[in-house]
């Protein structure tokens, strides 16, 4: 009975499976077609490669302007050098308005140097870039004197990118990013390159920028890193690694010169690494198939330094980019298609509103409640990328730390900053050094060169061990040793011994009849308080003794040797925003001092000295007022303690300290002018500038008056040298006496 059902049934399931297995087949069929279809009308993912090529990578703003009106996604950027700043601000969310706003607005020259803002610098370093403008670094290490792997170690390019990145600052995957982004730059250690795909995105970004000599290397992942335009200044085969269909590959590099040009050692130099990088560009470029697109913009032979006219660049890459318009257009969306692409771009990231935390990460022997006390930023604040910059500033102007930066960080689902300063790896010493250099045509001439060695960080509570020495006209060498009360304190005590010779000149109705040779040896204890950042308290009592020669002129007049001691408190105050040719701020100091007997002064009296110099600018045009004034009393002041007017700025007409007196005042007005555009990062500001100048000294208080002031003026063109102010200038006195200055240096005050 089974069986025969069986048989009955047999036929039908033969025909029912027949039919199923027919209409699988269709099945599959519709669905391989529709699958083929949908392939077809996906788009190609779109790589941009963007080129190194310095202040000529600007030319990349132009090329993505372009890219977007023609509505072309991009899905993925690897960038070098330049092109790496351009195209991880890109891939991070900025738009190209942004870009270009940015490219014109950044002071490029202090923002590529390491100089911290006047503003964010103690007093004490205020004091050593007014004096001592020369920076070198050096340090020891093992026993041995070591210094930077770079002449700036790019502080203040990485605090500009961590600003401009700090909405995706939590981001640690590159591929996370609004687009995918890879920086590239050079492994020193390998002589290769090293792809950046993770980490701090500002970090990455500096490491790719980092020119070999001019920035120190970075340090991501263990390796040691430099600019990648070294071996991969147009990385192609990075972007081929990112799985797109269609590379964009866009060229700035700097070309050769031609062979009427190379007229100098350092052209031939140029040409020689310009040869190198060509070289790997070629290998690159041979790497693009026939659905690629290679851009290069026509820049001439604009320079990579020249960030001055950086904007200048922008529209030549706009202009390449539409000379390949019609390849480009293959690769256009529709409207809607683009719009919803840009908006997933530019997205706003999600950044807190305030700080859950603050931390600060450090190497060093400070204490932490020594770096706490520099960072104004605390637990509950609104984030603010000016306020995090400078509290950055302000750890890195303690001169103990090679690199200080900050990110966001999440943690536990609360948001904080992380600050991380990273110790000097050549050590803590800091030597600055100081020219000044005073020529009168009427062959008066002083010289002096001068160093100082402070170093920072002796103990948990910020120590400072400060040494002077000057050599040249008027010898000097003075040690301070600076010891905060305790950690974080404003209080300080600070012991200190000078020697010290100058000269000072002798005149009878301004005729100069003699010239002193004054040797002074002197002790000291201050006791003092910081004022915030812009000024500075002291107390102090001293001893000394010297002596007083005569070096040239009336043999009549006597050698005398002297005693010196007293008290004296001094408050100074200096917000100007350059400590040699400021465009705003004011510098003031009001000192009184007693010579007391029973110290072990000679004579007894008491002087009162006092300086103010105001700063504003608009424009190019700028305007000083200063005023000084400095009196004696209760007592008859030594020779030596005379207060002297004469030379530039100080009664320009007049030979330097042609009058002195115990009562001096004095009252200028400088105009100054910035000529000239500032081309590149190593050009050298110049400014012309007239002075009004009235003063005098006096012998008696009674004879202070208007009518018995001098009237003087000077013309001058002033320079802004790496070895400090540089000054050409004619004095004019009242009366038609002239006195002429070559000066390099800083003014005497």
């Amino acid at each position: 009975m089974t069986m025969h059902r069986l048989d009955r049934c047999l036929p039908a399931l033969l025909a029912a499976s027949t039919l199923l297995l027919a209409s699988v087949a269709v099945a599959e069929t519709e669905l391989a077609a529709t699958t083929k279809v949908e392939t077809q009308n996906e788009r190609p993912r779109i790589g941009l490669v963007l080129g190194g090529g310095g202040a000529r990578g600007a030319a990349h703003i132009g090329v993505l302007r372009e890219l977007e009106r023609m509505r072309i996604p991009i899905d993925a950027i690897a960038g070098t050098s330049m092109g790496a700043m351009v195209g991880g601000l890109y891939a991070s969310g900025a738009s190209t308005t942004e870009l270009r706003e940015l490219a014109g607005s950044i002071d490029w020259i202090n923002e590529l140097a390491d100089k911290a803002r006047r503003s964010d610098k103690n007093f004490r370093r205020k004091e050593d870039d007014g004096q001592f403008p020369i920076n070198v670094e050096i340090g020891l290490r093992d026993g041995e004197i070591a210094m930077p792997m770079g002449l700036v170690q790019g502080h203040r390019l990485e605090l500009l990118l961590h600003e401009l990145t700090i909405a995706v600052s939590h981001i640690r995957d590159f591929d996370d990013l609004p687009i995918p982004f890879r920086a590239v730059a050079t492994d020193l250690d390998e002589a290769e390159a090293y792809v950046i795909d993770h980490g701090d995105l500002a970090h990455a970004m500096r490491a790719s920028m980092s020119v070999p000599g001019i920035f120190a290397p970075s340090t991501i992942d263990d390796r040691l890193l430099v600019d990648g335009g070294i071996v991969a200044n147009l990385p192609v085969d990075v972007m081929q690694q990112m799985g797109v269909d269609v590379i964009i590959a866009v060229d700035a590099e700097f070309p050769l010169y031609p062979p009427e040009e190379l007229d100098s050692a350092v052209k031939v130099s140029e040409q020689v690494l310009t040869i190198l990088i060509h070289k790997d560009t070629r290998r690159q470029i041979d790497l693009l198939d026939d659905n690629d697109i290679l851009i290069r913009p026509d820049l001439g032979m604009f320079a990579s330094s020249d960030f001055g006219g950086i904007l200048e660049v922008i529209e030549p890459g706009a202009d390449a980019t539409v000379a390949v318009a019609e390849r480009l257009r293959q690769l256009a969306v529709d409207e809607e298609t683009y719009a919803e692409y840009s908006a997933r771009r530019t997205a706003d990231a999600r950044v807190p509103k305030r700080l859950d935390f603050v931390r600060i990460v450090h190497d060093g022997t400070l204490s932490d409640a020594t770096l706490e006390a520099r960072v104004y930023v605390k637990e509950g604040d609104p984030i603010d990328t000016e306020r995090l910059a400078a509290d950055a500033d302000r750890l890195y102007g303690l001169n103990l730390y090679e690199e200080v930066s900050y990110r966001l960080v999440e943690e536990e689902g609360r948001q904080g900053v992380e600050y991380r300063a990273t110790t000097k790896g050549w050590g803590s010493n800091d030597l600055l050094f100081g020219l000044s250099l005073e020529e009168g045509l009427d062959g008066t001439t002083a010289f002096n060169l001068n160093a100082r060695m402070t170093r920072v960080g002796l103990n948990s509570r910020g120590a400072e061990w400060r040494t002077d020495l000057q050599l040249g006209t008027e010898p000097v060498l003075f040690s301070e040793f600076y010891q905060p009360l305790t950690a974080g304190s404003p209080w300080f005590l600070a012991p200190q011994v000078e020697l010290r010779r100058s000269n000072l000149g002798v005149f009878v109705s301004q005729d100069k009849i003699a010239r002193l040779s004054i040797s002074k040896a002197q002790a000291g204890l201050d006791f003092g308080r910081e004022l915030g950042y812009t000024g500075e308290f002291r107390l102090g009592v001293y001893r000394g003794s010297g002596e007083s020669n005569v070096k040239v002129g009336d043999p009549s007049l006597p050698n005398v040797d002297f005693d010196a001691g007293g008290l004296f408190a001094q408050l100074r105050f200096d917000t100007l925003d350059d400590a040699h040719f400021p465009e705003r701020g004011i510098r003031a100091e009001l000192r009184w001092q007693r010579s007391q007997a029973g110290l072990g002064a000679d004579n007894e009296f008491d002087t009162f000295t006092g300086d103010f110099l105001s700063t504003w600018t608009r424009g190019r045009n700028s305007m000083q007022v200063g005023l000084s004034y400095a009196t004696t009393r209760n007592g008859t002041s030594a020779l030596q303690d005379l207060f002297a007017l004469g030379g530039f700025q100080r009664l320009s007409g007049l030979e330097r300290d042609a009058v002195s007196g115990p009562h001096a005042a004095l009252a200028k007005l400088v105009y100054r002018r910035r000529v000239g555009e500032s081309a590149g990062i190593f050009d050298v500001p110049i400014f012309l500038g007239v002075t009004v100048e009235a003063g005098n000294v006096w012998q008696s208080r009674a004879d202070i008056s208007f009518d018995s002031a001098l009237l003087n003026g000077s013309i001058f063109a002033g320079f802004d040298t790496y070895f400090g102010p540089l000054f050409l200038a004619t004095g004019i006195a009242e009366g038609g006496d002239r006195s002429f200055y070559l000066l390099l240096g800083a003014p005497p005050r």
